[in-house]
């Protein structure tokens, strides 16, 4: 077998299968270009449109307030959810747009439409003092409380504070108490031979601490932390109802919930009807106007697409496990 030269293994065709190929890869590149361009022209139209809906929504949102303020009408204010400082139903939205209700002089009455199954004691509290404050103030116009699903612990605190409250036949009230959970890591460690290091300088400093052995004593006065707050929530409700409540019925106080049938029979509510019933039957006007103070359109975008859920997550495991207990209604 003989020996070929380079020139031998030369196609004569292999230039002109290199420029095919660049032409190739060229052609290839542009279409990919197209392809990109066309996409985010498709993405710009998209949020641009987006944007537009946006604007659009809170204009006629802002048209139909400011046309119905001027008209008498109904003020209604929604609390919805866990009340708590870092949530939609916090203290500060709920005390600005509870002035706002009150202070038109347009609306005859307001509306507190309550589906909580309770959160903070503070929060709570100052929502419940500001309903007293401007109950005060405002002496001819009534806030009625309507529960829908849910008034309970601290929804019902801040019910309490109000004329008259309402709920369906089947809501859910109630539930006085006081409640602070945690856990108890300290047999766990053991088995897997975990050390827990705590430097405080306080003796009960560390009180609250899951890892560290439970005192009889820290015990004993965190019980009366308890119940110091849970008469400070029996107080409230008995302020705010007054003779109303059926007196004498051990369990009224004991954190038990009930239907709305069986709330009227104990007095915690006044009568059995929607938000819409009370507006048009108690009030007898039918314009209800909604006061309540609502999240940006950014920020219900950015809710939307759980831009916060790694923050929620990391909350959750640091209260867990070196936060302190929160007390909640």
């Amino acid at each position: 077998m003989g020996l070929f030269s380079r020139e031998d293994k030369v196609d004569p065709n292999s230039e002109s299968r290199d420029w095919q190929l660049v032409a190739s890869i060229a052609q290839e590149s542009l279409k990919e270009q197209k392809k990109a361009r066309r996409w985010g022209i498709f993405f710009k139209l998209f949020f641009c449109i987006y944007i537009v809906i946006i604007l659009v929504g809170v204009a006629r949102q802002n048209s139909v307030s400011q046309y119905s303020v001027s008209q008498e009408h109904v003020g209604i204010i929604y609390l919805d959810g866990v009340i708590s400082a870092d949530e939609g139903a916090n203290a500060s939205d709920l005390v600005v747009a509870l002035r706002a209700a009150f202070k038109n002089s347009s609306s005859k009455a307001v509306i507190l439409a309550i589906n909580s199954p309770g959160g903070s004691p503070v929060q709570s509290g100052y929502v419940y003092d500001e309903i007293r404050r401007l109950r005060a103030i405002y002496t001819n116009k009534k806030i009625y409380a309507v529960i829908s699903d849910l008034g309970a612990s601290g929804g019902y605190y801040i019910a309490a504070a109000a004329d008259e409250i309402y709920a369906d036949k089947s809501s859910l009230v109630g539930s006085i108490g006081v409640t602070a959970a945690s856990f108890g890591f300290v047999e766990l460690m053991e088995k897997l031979g975990v050390e827990r290091r705590s430097y405080t300088s306080g003796e009960h400093k560390s009180f609250l601490d899951p890892f560290a052995p439970q005192r009889e004593d820290e015990k004993v006065f965190w019980e009366n932390v308890l119940s110091t707050t849970h008469n400070q929530f029996i107080q409230a409700v008995e302020t705010g109802r007054g003779d109303r409540l059926v007196k004498g019925d051990e369990d009224l106080y004991s954190g038990l919930i009930w239907s709305g049938e069986q709330a009227l029979g104990l007095g915690l509510i006044d009568g059995l009807g929607s938000a819409g019933y009370v507006a048009r039957e108690v009030i007898n006007v039918e314009q209800v106007v909604d006061y309540t103070l609502r999240p940006t359109p950014f920020e219900e975008f950015s809710r939307n697409f759980g831009i916060s859920v790694g923050e929620g997550v990391g909350a959750v495991l640091n209260a867990v496990i070196s936060k302190p207990i929160k007390l909640s209604y």
